[in-house]
């Protein structure tokens, strides 16, 4: 499995969900549609979208 980094393309905010998809192997539209649908869901989400888009080190190509 890939280490988990943010790319730097193929991003629409900060690469979050698309580091995730690329660390486990699907696709990044489903990793987005499910984080958006969190959203409706009472928690923590942002904070930890935020949290990770300050600790998860962006790709170096």
């Amino acid at each position: 499995m890939a280490s988990l980094t943010r790319p730097t393309r193929g991003k629409i905010i900060a690469g979050v969900c698309a580091g995730i998809a690329h660390r486990f192997g699907v696709s990044a539209f489903l990793v987005r549609l499910l984080f958006v649908l969190s959203l409706l869901l009472p928690g923590p989400q942002i904070l930890i979208y935020v949290a990770m888009w300050i600790l998860v080190p962006k790709s170096n190509s």
